[in-house]
């Protein structure tokens, strides 16, 4: 099993995070992976975007050009990305911020107003976490058994009495139907 993932939004939106996430909970099960996160201009409020993949072998490239898996977190990311997944793969998008509707027939698209749900729970930076619960529970790409261990290691010790605001905004997403 190989799958690329892009994680695409606006500067501050938590991509980098997420993308992080989803790479500690593919070493937790000891799968092969890269992490690439975009640095740059980006992260003043423009688009920002990270790739992972996660494999059962050896990661040749960290490039991921067709993914398997986008999230879209904005209608720029939705806009630019779209065409690259390849058919069969999957397309999730926070429906908050993205008006349209994906153009294509040959992927799995998931709606899920992400923004709207972490303001709901009075944590409006959150929308990132609700999508990875979303991913989370619609692909299996990694374990959601393994999110308390994962996220106890790797929000830094500063913030970490965000843990649980962050495991309700995965579960929110988790759960969303």
């Amino acid at each position: 099993m190989t799958k690329e993932i892009l994680i695409a939004g606006f500067g501050g939106q938590g991509v980098l995070f997420a993308g992080k996430l989803l790479a500690h909970i593919g070493l937790h099960e000891n799968k092969q992976l890269s992490w690439l996160p975009s640095y740059g201009p980006e992260m003043r409020g423009g688009t920002a975007n990270c790739s992972v993949i996660i494999s059962d072998e050896p990661v040749g490239s960290p490039i991921v050009t067709k993914p398997d898996i986008l999230i879209a977190m904005n209608l720029p990311s939705l806009d630019k990305y779209e065409n690259n997944v390849v058919p069969g793969g999957v397309i999730i998008v926070d429906s908050s911020l993205v008006t349209r509707k994906v153009n294509r027939d040959d992927v799995t698209v998931f709606y899920i107003p992400a923004t709207s749900m972490a303001n709901e729970i009075n944590a409006p930076t959150l929308a990132n976490m609700i999508i990875i619960g979303k991913l989370i529970k619609e692909t299996n790409v990694v374990s959601y058994s393994e999110i308390d261990n994962v996220l106890a290691k790797i929000v830094s010790a500063r913030h970490q009495n965000l843990l649980e605001i962050n495991k309700k905004a995965i579960d929110a997403g988790y759960n969303y139907i």
